[in-house]
This record gives C-alpha cells, structure tokens and sequence, in this order.
C-alpha cells in the first residue's frame, strides 16, 4: 500500500507541520526549530522502564546533540501532565533532569507521522527523525516497543549527515569502517573522463571506488 494515503513523510519531504503541545509550551515543527537539525523521537509511553533509559541516555547525550547544532524533541500519545510528572520523577528518582520538550501527541499526529503500527498494539513505535535546518527530513528509523534504542547511533548518523552534505558519502560503520576508517567516499564518476582521472587524484580501490580524508 502507498504510504502517501496516510501522508507518512519520506527520506527528502519536507517534515509536516505540526501545531503541538509540550513540556516546554506549545510549539510549531519545523517552525520553531529553523536554523537548527532536529532529532524527534517517539516512545510508547511515560513511566515505562525501556523508555526510561531510553531518555535518560538522550539526555547524557545533549552536549554532543549541541555541538551538532541538534535539538531533541521527544512525543507520546500521553497528556502533558502525564510527561511533567515523568519528568520530576525521573530528576528525583535518578537525578537526571530532562531539558529536551516532550510532545503530546493524539492519533491523528502520529498516524501522520506513521508511529502506529497496529499490529504492534496502540502505543507509538519508537520512531526517530532526523530533519536537517531546512527541515527537510534526512533520515528514518523504527524500533519495536520492546527494543531500546541505541543513542551513540543516532549522534553518529546526525554528523555523518552533517559531513557527507559536504564531503561525500559515508562508509559502513563510518567512522571506524573496515577497509577505509573514517575516510570519505568520493561520488561515483559520471562520465569516462572524469572516471579515468579518478585514481589519479584520489586513494582508492577501482575508478568507482575512492576515498579521500575527512576535512576536520
């Protein structure tokens, strides 16, 4: 089936707009975010223990998510007071305190968003998006209810994208790849000129397969 019929954004869609409540006040995305990357995160559900750690280790992050220039934004289908009270919880009970906002979302937000899988149940999937300053959306990822995420992954993707906007493309693993480390790949040659001038301006292992360093 079409995801469009359920207007779901794609890798390259703008990110829909939407008018929200959250921990921080109401809010206007991408609107409010602009000039920033955005990470936006769904969970299943406050005082649950996977989605616990799971903002709590969001939230260890936040110096590495600002040197990126990335804000976070976490939703649930759950009421606002639902999530301020989460949040106390979670600054009393673990000591971490939660400085990201955190959407109220109803059914209608994240069926749009396509964070209800109903053959998962009726709680949102743990769904991340990663929207660029633009606010076009760069990249996609859906973890069950019952499998944390892994942050260090995210943070990685966010500066992978950010290089690679300017660099080139990103290997496996980057950027600890098996055969090239943190190198970036050259974009493949599109005419028999430029592809036979490949080796000799750049490392690599065939004409459509170079590399060069990372620009710190």
């Amino acid at each position: 089936m079409d995801n469009r019929e359920f207007n779901m954004p794609l890798l390259g869609d703008d990110f829909p707009t939407l008018e929200v409540q959250s921990t921080h006040g109401p809010m206007s995305i991408p609107k409010d975010l602009k000039g920033s990357w955005f990470v936006l995160f769904s969970h299943p559900g406050d005082f649950t223990p996977v989605c616990t750690t799971e903002f709590v280790a969001f939230q260890r992050r936040i110096a590495q998510f600002d040197a990126l220039n990335t804000k976070l934004i976490g939703m649930s289908v759950d009421q606002v007071f639902s999530h301020i009270n989460w949040v106390n919880w979670i600054k009393e009970k673990l000591d971490v305190e939660i400085t990201f906002p955190i959407i109220a979302a109803n059914d209608a937000i994240a069926n749009r968003l396509g964070m209800l899988h109903p053959g998962k149940g009726s709680n949102t999937v743990r769904a991340v998006f990663v929207g660029d300053a633009a606010g076009k959306v760069r990249l996609i990822l859906y973890y069950p209810q019952e499998i944390g995420r892994n942050m260090d992954e995210i943070v990685r993707v966010v500066k992978a994208l950010q290089i690679s906007d300017k660099q080139g493309a990103m290997p496996a693993d980057w950027p600890n790849n098996d055969l090239i480390g943190d190198r970036v790949i050259v974009p493949p040659a599109k005419d028999v000129k430029t592809a036979g001038e490949r080796l000799k301006k750049y490392e690599g292992y065939d004409w459509w397969f170079v590399h060069k360093p990372l620009e710190k």
